[in-house]
C-alpha cells in the first residue's frame, strides 16, 4: 500500500491513502496508513500497517473498461431472489460482504424489480425493510465506485446500469 492509492476498504467506501502515522496502542508505537474516505471528507480511518485483517477489507476498484465489460454481459432478468426471507437475509449478507460486482448488480436488479412488481400489484404494499436496506446499502456501495471511476454523479450511477 503506497501513499496515493485508492482503494475500497470495508464499509468506509473508496478510500485514499494520504499518509503512513506513529500511534501510539497498548503501549507500543506502531505504523498506521492514514485513509480518508472519498465521500466522507470529514472521517479519518487508520489502520494498522503490519494487520493481517485488512487485506481481507481491501478491494481493488474496477476500471472503466471492467464496468463496462460487467454490465454488458449482464441479463436483463437474471434474479436473486428467494421466498424464504431468512435465507434471502443470508444471501443478500454475503453478497454485501464478498462485494462482487456481479452479485451486487443482481441484487439491486432484482430488489428494485421486486420492488416495482409490488407497487404495480398493490400500491399499499413495501418491500421489506431488511429488503429495502439491502438495496440502499448495495446500491451506495455500486453508486460510489462507479461514480468514482466514470467521473459521474453517485445519483446518475443507477440510471446508467439500466442504460447498460
Amino acid at each position: 500500500m503506497n501513499i496515493g492509492d485508492v482503494f475500497i476498504y470495508g464499509s468506509h467506501g473508496i478510500c485514499e491513502v494520504t499518509g503512513l502515522q506513529d500511534m501510539c496502542m497498548d503501549e507500543k508505537i506502531s505504523q498506521y496508513y492514514v485513509l480518508k474516505p472519498v465521500y466522507h471528507a470529514a472521517a479519518t480511518v487508520y489502520i494498522s500497517s503490519i494487520s493481517s485483517r485488512r487485506k481481507t477489507e481491501i478491494r481493488h476498484i474496477l476500471s472503466a473498461d471492467e464496468i463496462f465489460s460487467l454490465l454488458k454481459k449482464m441479463p436483463d432478468k437474471d434474479h436473486i431472489w428467494n421466498n424464504d426471507n431468512r435465507k434471502r437475509k443470508e444471501l443478500y449478507r454475503q453478497i454485501l460482504a464478498d462485494g462482487n460486482h456481479y452479485e451486487l448488480v443482481k441484487m439491486v436488479k432484482t430488489l428494485r424489480w421486486h420492488k416495482q412488481e409490488i407497487k404495480n400489484t398493490n400500491k399499499n404494499n413495501k418491500l421489506q425493510i431488511s429488503d429495502e436496506d439491502f438495496l440502499k446499502d448495495a446500491e451506495k456501495a455500486l453508486c460510489e465506485e462507479f461514480a468514482y471511476v466514470l467521473n459521474i454523479k453517485r445519483e446518475e450511477v443507477i440510471p446508467f446500469i439500466y442504460e447498460q
